[in-house]
């Protein structure tokens, strides 16, 4: 009895730490600058695995100093009812359900909101495991509850992985550009979300035909997509 009490207590108090931790971490980011992400540690990691030279680019910028047209594009290609979901879009999530299950679907869809992207960028490592997948919902609640959509944007567009070792925004603008992120042209914000499904094998600095026709296509899809609201502004509206 008196063991079965002990692992209760044990139990009681790893389920109190985790839940204050990791609310906590939400809360400080929903101010701090993130300047370092799981993903980054372990594509490091990776690197010195395969004996290369260490590369890691990622200079934080406030999202007033991004182009504007850098969040519009990322929506119209990641995530257009970003501004109105609540961190998951069921819509989308039955669309890619229906398209995977369709007979000779060869490319699978998948419906990871920006919200969700976030969320593991910052909190979790890549992976498909069910308890990752659980984590993840968790952890886009929180932002979702704590963060208003500017700051899930401005940290977004800060984390993630834009090229090799390039990671946010100002990076890739300098990187691929020669510019900062606030320079960054319409043109070049379509081209560098036309990447973003693969960042790793598509090259914004020195696009395929496929990643410029992707670029076309966001083109357009950024017609359709509203630019971000003021922090402060309803984003629903």
């Amino acid at each position: 009895m008196f063991i079965l009490k002990k692992i209760r207590s044990i139990l009681k108090w790893m389920v109190v730490a985790f839940f204050g931790t990791t609310i906590l971490s939400v809360v400080l980011l929903r101010f701090l600058p993130v300047y370092f992400t799981p993903l980054m540690f372990i594509r490091l990691v990776q690197q010195g695995g395969r004996g290369e030279e260490l590369r890691l680019h990622h200079r934080w910028v406030s999202l007033d100093e991004i182009s504007p047209y850098l969040p519009q594009a990322v929506m119209a290609s990641e995530d257009q009812r970003f501004l109105v979901h609540h961190g998951f879009d069921f819509k989308a999530i039955e669309n890619a359900a229906k398209h995977n299950m369709r007979s000779g679907s060869k490319r699978k869809l998948g419906a990871s909101t920006i919200s969700q992207q976030t969320a593991k960028n910052v909190f979790l490592w890549p992976g498909r495991t069910w308890v990752r997948k659980g984590l993840e919902a968790y952890f886009t609640a929180l932002i979702e509850l704590m963060w208003s959509k500017q700051r899930i944007m401005e940290v977004y567009l800060n984390s993630i992985e834009m090229g090799d070792g390039i990671y946010g925004a100002d990076a890739v603008a300098e990187r691929h550009f020669g510019c900062r992120a606030s320079e960054l042209t319409k043109g070049q914000c379509a081209l560098i979300a036309a990447t973003l499904p693969n960042p790793l094998k598509y090259d914004s600095g020195a696009p395929s035909p496929y990643v410029k026709r992707r670029k076309q296509r966001i083109l357009r899809e950024m017609r359709n997509v509203k630019m971000l609201p003021e922090e402060g502004e309803d984003a629903a509206k």
